[in-house]
């Protein structure tokens, strides 16, 4: 098998670096460079276009979530792994939706790391046993909600607390965002899932996803 060229983005130095070191050892694969964040990745993606770039998702400037596309738009060929602490499934679709090949958390062994790595440089993609189940456990249960125009049903804040939950936010981060304390955000979350006829939290990130709002 040839070499596998990895870029490793992650701003948390001691992660970063301790990925670099373990991968070192491996002879099938090549660190090619390591990045802070999106931005210092896009321009060693420029030069080296690596096989798989291997992606934490909270970082400073320019996050995971938004690297995705860029990442994609500059080197077409990489496959985007991520590595994360993240294992609610709202995170993982939209990851997933957005073209990243796999999907890692970073309490991973070092072996389920190495063969998601050479998964998804062979094109297949992976993802974390523990995350797969809960992915197939919520496709299964999740009912499909009845086609409703949130648009119409609504208010200008409870379609900003949407969008917010399709990119990932909790309710913590979003009253941080809207400039609102959290109780307010957990009753704008009830309204959504009463107006839009969904079960859960989940249910309301997917079908956020699927009407494009994470993009917004």
């Amino acid at each position: 098998m040839k070499e596998i060229r990895v870029l490793v983005v992650d701003d948390q130095t001691v992660v970063r670096e301790g990925l670099v070191s373990i991968l070192s050892f491996q002879s099938d694969i090549k660190v090619v460079g390591q990045a802070n964040d999106g931005l210092e990745a896009l321009a060693i993606m420029k030069q080296e276009k690596p096989d798989v770039i291997l992606l934490d998702l909270v970082m400073p400037k320019l996050d995971g979530f938004d690297s995705i596309p860029r990442f994609r738009d500059c080197s077409p060929d990489s496959k985007i792994l991520i590595l994360t602490g993240y294992a609610d499934t709202e995170r993982v679709f939209r990851a997933i939706k957005a073209g990243a090949a796999g999907y890692l958390l970073k309490d991973t062994t070092w072996e389920q790391l190495m063969q998601a790595i050479r998964d998804v440089a062979r094109g297949q993609p992976y993802m974390d046993p523990s995350i797969a189940m809960k992915v197939i456990q919520e496709l299964n249960t999740t009912p499909v909600p009845a086609k409703i125009n949130h648009a119409l049903v609504l208010t200008e804040r409870e379609t900003q607390t949407l969008r917010l939950i399709a990119k990932g936010y909790s309710n913590q981060e979003i009253a941080q965002a809207l400039f609102v304390n959290e109780r307010t955000i957990a009753k704008y979350v009830s309204n959504i899932l009463n107006k839009l006829q969904l079960a859960n939290r989940t249910q309301v990130a997917l079908y956020a996803v699927k009407e494009g709002l994470d993009k917004e």
